[in-house]
């Protein structure tokens, strides 16, 4: 029968760890002298190894392929809203606060922008959201306004 398990006597199952590598402990260990690196050699010394682009001095596929584009390092990226999600928004008032806490928007001090995917189903002020054209023509069609 086996033997019951308590936090006593716990231990891992058969097979499952192995003590770790000791190198360069004599040659009794079977890991001594050069401690399992061989002979010289670039991946003998300290620090030896390539980077993960390496192509043992070919050149690299990164420096090969032409490099195109431009990241434009002052963009703003706004965090989309569809007028369809504004269901799940209880007050008639949609300010980052109340999208925020519907759950719509991630992040309450990134910018956030109206988009007009859907219809507008109640009479609703935007406050402090950018609105496309769309959006505002649907908001004002269901008796809603814009407060920039």
């Amino acid at each position: 029968m086996a033997e019951k398990i308590t936090l006593s006597n716990l231990r891992p199952a058969r097979g499952s760890t192995q003590s770790r590598k000791r190198v360069g402990r004599g040659p009794g260990s079977g890991l001594g002298k050069t401690s399992g690196k061989g002979h010289k050699g670039h991946k003998a010394r300290t620090g030896g190894g390539t980077n993960p682009g390496f192509e043992g001095g070919q050149m690299p596929m990164y420096r090969r392929l032409p490099k195109r584009g431009f990241t434009n390092p002052f963009r703003v990226e706004s965090q989309p809203v569809n007028l369809r999600e504004l269901k799940k928004v209880s007050a008639e008032e949609v300010t980052p606060e109340t999208l925020f806490s519907a759950g719509l928007i991630g992040k309450l001090d990134a910018p956030v922008k109206l988009l007009g995917t859907g219809d507008a189903d109640r009479a609703y002020t935007v406050r402090g959201v950018a609105i496309s054209a769309s959006a505002r023509a649907k908001i004002e069609a269901a008796g809603g306004k814009i407060e920039e």
